[in-house]
């Protein structure tokens, strides 16, 4: 089967070309990690081995959006099956939802409060565990080397690092973050693009995860410093919710869209919000560049997240069954309230009647599908002392409404916005995809997957045309690049626009497989992204 796109063709102002391989690929948001992927695959690992020395080597190049303290997720296909793996932790077990009620009225975006437990290593390692090839010590190579060497900062990263030296320059003082100034920001000013810039406390904690598995950050000296770490300075984290967390492996979901089937994980993450939006379309016609078709897409997303927002927690404490949100008679009943104007979404009844992303491919099929986040860019400005470990802020998607399945509450992970996706068509794996960027990345799946299945673009294409981004109530953000005449077009149909950074519209990867091989890989023009393949 040949691609159902040219890759030679492109009718966006595409800066980048498809790039095509047969034998591995690695697609991230910046070079020098696709290349550590690359680099795994040629010593004869397979597409995980190259997702996790990816992985590893992103947290030193682009710690601005994730970090060994942050969350995973994947999608793996392997031996013609596809697998779920769900790298998020839960709220320590002294969390206190009626305290920060109390104190604050919200979860505070600096500080422990909004500490969950740390994900990413225990998925590296389960991931490993199950599907490696390498010794896993071999994977962090490059890592290390990385962040004990040096490596000059790319251009977005230093953008972002600057805004990050901002956020937290008013807690200079501060002892909790001194930490953080001391690793990421000496003297309170973040280094500029192209310096060189070395972090060798987090080698020395990559180099204690690759010797023991990642255990020593869950069952060890790791687990230690950061239990420390937070007594001292009044966090909740401990050692006992460290040592109790596992990586879970869970069973992905999909909905049917143009001939192929796209795959979401379930809950805890929202991946749903992008399947419930695509069943929508799948009831309605072809999609095609005109408003009309923008506007039903804007329309079916809302409708899509209004459900997300109300229903999506950890999926023991749903209210509803994941599965229910995909029935195609309760999409259908969605898809009729869309008109010919703006609406104001509102959640259904279905019982009635801010990140980074990359993917892998190896010459033997297998295909990995990969996202792993701080939130807030460098999350919770947290750093473990002498280790370079900066904690995320994960916690903040949790509500502190007592009638909400998403509560915060011991024990229980908050709603996620990491996605990795995955495409299939008849049983048999086309490629992995994802956008990255918080409540953009549903946002991203539906625009990349109409762009694909809908509109025939080819894979960097579908990465490169302008975006749009629902953000509340009629609030539509539109791409500066978004053409003129269909944003005039929207406004006529009640939605109320204003235009957006690039920045706040994703960063995405793809690979697509063809049925002889060939490997066709794109990487987003909005970040540093490279391809490294052979």
């Amino acid at each position: 089967m040949a691609f159902p796109f040219d890759p030679s063709v492109y009718r966006t102002a595409s800066q980048r070309r498809c790039v095509l391989a047969k034998r591995g690929m690695v697609c991230a948001s910046q070079p020098l990690a696709a290349q550590a992927g690359l680099d795994i695959l040629r010593r004869g690992g397979n597409a995980v081995d190259a997702a996790i020395a990816t992985a590893a080597a992103l947290t030193v190049v682009e710690p601005t959006s994730n970090g060994v303290g942050g969350d995973a997720f994947a999608q793996i296909w392997m031996g013609g099956r596809l697998y779920g793996l769900n790298g998020s932790g839960p709220a320590p077990a002294l969390a206190d939802a009626q305290f920060l009620r109390k104190c604050f009225g919200s979860i505070p975006e600096q500080g422990w409060y909004g500490v969950t437990v740390p994900g990413a290593p225990a998925a590296w390692a389960e991931a490993h565990r199950r599907f490696g090839r390498l010794p896993f010590a071999e994977l962090f190579t490059s890592a290390i080397s990385y962040a004990a060497e040096g490596w000059p900062v790319a251009p977005v990263v230093a953008r972002l690092w600057r805004g990050e030296a901002g956020r937290f320059r008013p807690y200079m003082a501060d002892e909790l973050y001194s930490p953080w100034f001391e690793t990421f920001a000496p003297g309170g000013k973040a280094p500029e693009a192209g310096q060189t810039v070395r972090l060798p406390d987090l080698a020395r904690t990559l180099r204690s995860l690759a010797a023991t598995d990642c255990e020593s950050f869950y069952r060890g000296g790791l687990a230690r410093e950061i239990d420390a770490w937070s007594r001292k300075t009044g966090g909740w984290l401990r050692e006992g919710d460290l040592a109790a967390f596992r990586a879970e492996w869970v069973e992905p979901l999909g909905v049917d869209y143009r001939g192929y089937r796209v795959w979401e994980l379930p809950p805890n993450g929202h991946g749903l919000v992008a399947l419930m939006a695509l069943g929508i379309l799948q009831g309605f016609p072809r999609l095609d560049a005109s408003p009309e078709s923008a506007h039903r897409a804007i329309e079916a997303l809302k409708l899509a997240y209004a459900d997300g927002k109300r229903y999506i927690a950890e999926r023991r404490d749903m209210d509803v069954r994941a599965e229910s949100l995909l029935e195609p008679a309760y999409l259908a009943r969605r898809g009729a309230q869309i008109g010919a104007k703006a609406l104001y979404p509102e959640p259904g009844d279905p019982d009635c009647g801010g990140t980074v992303y990359f993917c892998t491919a190896d010459g033997e099929g297998n295909m990995v599908s990969w996202i792993q986040s701080n939130y807030k860019n460098f999350g919770s400005g947290v750093v473990i002392p002498g280790t370079g470990i900066a904690l995320h802020d994960r916690g903040c998607n949790f509500s502190l409404d007592k009638a909400s399945p998403n509560c915060l509450a011991p024990g229980r992970r908050p709603y996620h916005t990491i996605i990795p996706g995955f495409l299939t068509k008849d049983g048999e794996a086309v490629g992995p995809f994802g956008v990255m960027g918080a409540f953009m990345q549903p946002q991203g799946h539906l625009q990349v997957m109409i762009n694909l299945l809908d509109l025939g673009m080819n894979p960097q294409e579908a990465l490169d045309a302008p975006r749009w981004q629902w953000t509340e109530g009629r609030s539509v953000e539109l791409e500066d690049s978004f053409p003129a005449g269909a944003a005039a077009s929207l406004a006529a149909m009640g939605h109320e626009l204003s235009t957006g950074d690039s920045l706040d519209f994703g960063r995405g990867q793809m690979i697509w497989r063809d049925g002889g091989g060939v490997l066709c890989g794109a990487t987003e023009p909005r970040a540093d992204g490279g391809i490294a393949a052979y």
